[in-house]
């Protein structure tokens, strides 16, 4: 039925055409029927700002995400957490799951992704949430309209690894929730200044969670993850999430924990809070003790076939060729938060994959259209304005390739829009308008959020003994998506 779907889908995306990508959305999608009255939270609210301090702290003062962590993994071992962090779910040697990341809003661009990711993940094993699942700062008394409520009628087992919002609540919701864990009993920071800024963890309001819980109470909804780290196992693939916390920085009992599970001779899929590439740039996150999270993938023993990090609010995909084989490096942050730019990520050429095989999601032009389009409303500056196909013509004369949508007719670039684009960040210039972390943390509010199309998406990944199928599917908000939600790319990876 998926093959089916996508096959579907693949006509229907926004690389064939620009009803695909959601621009000539005739009807909103039944999402709004799931969302709640709460429009959610706002970034421009002092308080938000201040519930997320932790961020800022932990780059001035040091992270004690490592030394926190580490005290959340020995309380799990001391109450009988599988000691290998494994998670043994009931699948053959051929099974489903998906992926989504950086969900935890609670608004629109939230709820627009259910309606598809319901309809494709219908026979899927699990799901796996990869990074920041509660904005803004990991609360347990917000899992109820950004949880439980978006996924109550996903019927499998949903796990997840921890983004740096989950732990500006030192991580304690997040391990209450998925790992039914105590919390952690307070102890001195060994940073004053830090010590005394730092955000302590919420109390549970034990009734709204219980009413919270029961929107997936069925008991094949049950799961309790053995950590904030952890190993998925099947007959022939290892799932392997890795908590990644503020920073970035792995600490050394999980990477000790992690060259003990990669050394498994069956092939493996990491999941992780940071993404290895994004943006034509590498990043991968630093060990403790030397080395980085990279190095373990690279190493042909270890089997690695693709590398999923959320964070990234899109998607993007770098097909990384290591001695004589490939490793899809991918960025999925697109489950729920608000879209960051692709039109900003330059013609690609990072670690030698060339554009032409580099994926990604939104298309650039339809990025730098939609910015175009956001701040010719909110700023009231229509002359900044620029359509798909024009923004498609401008992006491609940037990177050097031609339009991956083919254009309805001939475009012609005029001055207007050129210093449109410049002023969006379509190419480098010593002043742009924000488009990315800027605008998500600072200037969402600027933004009409319930206007499709949103530019989301989640992964659908099919294990069978030989290979591994990874399809992105998108979520526009409009009903016509909903139907059939549309593939925006497509990989298939060999494991025997």
């Amino acid at each position: 039925m998926v093959d089916v779907a996508a096959e579907r889908g693949k006509q229907a995306s926004s690389r064939v055409s620009e009803e695909g990508a959601g621009w000539s959305c005739q009807q909103i999608g039944t999402f709004e029927r799931l969302r709640p009255h709460d429009t959610g939270f706002n970034w421009l609210n002092v308080a938000t700002l201040w519930r997320s301090r932790n961020e800022i702290l932990a780059g001035l003062f040091g992270d004690p995400s490592g030394e926190v962590r580490q005290r959340w993994v020995a309380g799990q071992l001391e109450g009988g957490a599988d000691a290998g962090f494994r998670i043994r779910p009931e699948v053959g040697p051929s099974f489903d799951f998906l992926v989504l990341g950086d969900t935890g809003e609670g608004d629109a661009s939230q709820y627009a992704v259910v309606p598809g990711l319901l309809q494709v993940g219908e026979s899927t094993a699990f799901a796996v949430i990869a990074s920041d699942v509660i904005y803004p700062a990991g609360s347990p008394n917000e899992y109820g309209d950004k949880f439980f409520r978006p996924y109550k009628d996903y019927g499998a087992p949903i796990y997840a690894i921890p983004g740096n919002h989950d732990w500006y609540d030192g991580l304690g919701g997040f391990m209450r929730i998925f790992c039914d864990a105590p919390p952690l009993k307070p102890k001195p920071d060994t940073g004053w200044l830090r010590g005394l800024l730092w955000r302590r963890p919420e109390a549970v309001d034990e009734a709204r969670l219980a009413e919270a819980r029961e929107l997936r109470g069925r008991p094949s909804q049950q799961a309790v993850q053995p950590g904030p780290y952890w190993v998925i196992e099947s007959d022939g693939l290892l799932v392997v999430g890795v908590d990644t916390g503020i920073r970035g920085t792995i600490d050394a009992v999980q990477t000790e924990w992690l060259r003990r599970v990669s050394r498994d001779p069956r092939p493996k899929v990491l999941i992780t809070g940071k993404p290895i590439y994004t943006r034509n740039d590498y990043k991968p996150s630093p060990l403790e003790g030397g080395g980085t999270i990279d190095d373990i993938v690279r190493d042909p023993e270890h089997r690695y076939v693709a590398a999923i990090g959320g964070d990234v609010h899109n998607y993007q995909r770098y097909p990384v060729r290591v001695g004589d084989r490939v490793i899809q490096y991918i960025v999925s942050g697109g489950g729920g938060a608000f879209m960051h730019a692709t039109h900003t990520i330059r013609r690609v050429d990072v670690a030698g994959v060339h554009e032409d095989d580099f994926r990604l999601y939104p298309l650039r032009g339809d990025s730098l259209s939609f910015y175009s389009q956001l701040y010719a409303k909110r700023l009231r500056m229509k002359w900044i304005y620029l359509t798909p196909a024009e923004a498609a013509c401008i992006m491609a004369g940037q990177i050097g390739n031609t339009p991956v949508r083919p254009l309805d007719g001939q475009v012609t670039i005029t001055r207007r829009m050129r210093w449109a684009a410049r002023l969006l960040g379509a190419w480098p210039w010593p002043f742009r308008l924000p488009v990315d972390r800027v605008f998500h943390r600072y200037l969402s509010e600027f933004s009409d959020w319930d206007t499709p199309p949103f530019f989301k998406h989640f992964l659908h990944l099919s294990v069978t003994p030989e290979l591994l199928k990874i399809r992105c599917f998108a979520a526009t908000g409009c009903l016509e998506q909903e139907l059939r939600p549309p593939v925006e790319d497509e990989v298939v990876i060999g494991l025997s």
